[in-house]
């Protein structure tokens, strides 16, 4: 097992490389960290792919051609080894660039956009062999006015970085975090089968002031009520069977640095949608299966900030809604062809 200093080093040439996007140079970092064969967990609709070359191909390739001054920013960086002994970074952020050429059929605006990423990677002797990766591609789609599914209850924007700034730099054990999350986790679960909200202990595993970041569909929330209201109860009103993902063949992998933790799981949730209400999709007994990578800042043993991604587009999927398909439906009589922009100098 590596230590966390030793995980972060593996992937700075990486970083380095991509937060001011150069093709060249970006693949030299993916060859030089990824291994040939490494095993890419990607988010829908790229799905899984195999070594650093599908990955620049597929998903950052594309990226940099709709965005010609990509940069990726990262904000959180949670670094170690799992309980299993496996060595893990996660990485929250936001890719940002002006989008002047589609990507994935979602039309440029030949403004600044930003998408948020959870990409975490798991390395074996300083190499990846395995990658799990969320972009929030509804994010991007919604700032071109392309969204072809029922409007968010949470209120959009651009993720933030967390409040103290100090999320590429928190060190030290996260012991102490860790158990706040997951004692969270375990009351959260213990509602609707074993009692009204009360028996969630909310105000004590949260803060009075937390932000929820969730994903653009759902949206970010503030406060008990903002949860509760915006997000919380049309999810468990459609999926009341939610468990945490110990449950057969579905396990996360956790890390925690001081006030930070993050987990990973592909996927970490099995629910049944059951009920109406929750992103316009029909209660029809559905199983699904849930991917959620996810952050949290824990401030004076409570909660105080969230950072969710879900996969939505691969969760619509499953229920038969094609969403890529359904913006192009809306989008037919739209141009979607590249934004040339002048330098703005003449006159």
């Amino acid at each position: 097992m590596a230590a966390p200093a030793d995980i972060r080093a593996g992937i700075a040439g990486y970083r380095a490389a991509s937060a001011t996007f150069a093709p060249g140079t970006v693949k030299a970092a993916l060859d030089a960290l990824f291994d040939d064969s490494a095993t890419l967990r990607l988010c829908h609709p790229f799905g899984d792919q195999v070594g650093p070359d599908a990955f620049l191909a597929t998903c950052l390739g594309p990226l940099h051609h709709a965005m010609p001054d990509l940069e990726r920013r990262d904000m959180i960086l949670v670094a170690g080894s799992t309980p299993e002994g496996q060595d893990w970074i996660g990485a929250m952020g936001n890719y940002m660039g002006t989008f002047t050429g589609p990507f994935l059929g979602i039309p440029p605006t030949g403004h600044l956009a930003h998408m948020r990423y959870h990409e975490h990677f798991r390395l074996e002797a300083g190499r990846v062999t395995e990658m799990q990766m969320i972009w929030d591609i509804p994010e991007l789609m919604m700032q071109a006015g392309a969204w072809p599914m029922p409007p968010q209850l949470g209120k959009f924007l651009c993720t933030p970085a967390p409040m103290p700034g100090d999320g590429l730099v928190s060190t030290g054990p996260g012991d102490v975090a860790l158990k706040i999350v997951t004692d969270m986790l375990a009351d959260l679960c213990r509602h609707p089968a074993e009692g009204g909200p009360e028996i969630m202990n909310l105000e004590t595993h949260w803060h009075p002031r937390f932000n929820w970041y969730g994903p653009a569909g759902i949206g970010t929330t503030r406060g008990i009520a903002g949860f509760r209201h915006w997000h919380q109860i049309p999810f468990l009103r459609a999926m009341p069977d939610r468990k945490l993902d110990a449950m057969g063949d579905l396990m996360s992998h956790w890390l925690a640095e001081g006030d930070y933790v993050c987990e990973t799981g592909w996927p970490n949730m099995r629910v049944t949608i059951t009920g109406d209400g929750w992103m316009g999709i029909a209660p029809a007994g559905q199983s699904v299966l849930l991917r959620s990578l996810d952050f949290w800042r824990v401030d004076d043993g409570r909660i105080r900030e969230n950072w969710v991604l879900v996969d939505l587009l691969d969760l619509y999927d499953q229920v038969g809604v094609r969403v890529l398909d359904r913006m192009a439906e809306f989008n037919k009589a739209r141009g979607s062809g590249p934004i040339t922009l002048s330098d703005g100098m003449a006159e």
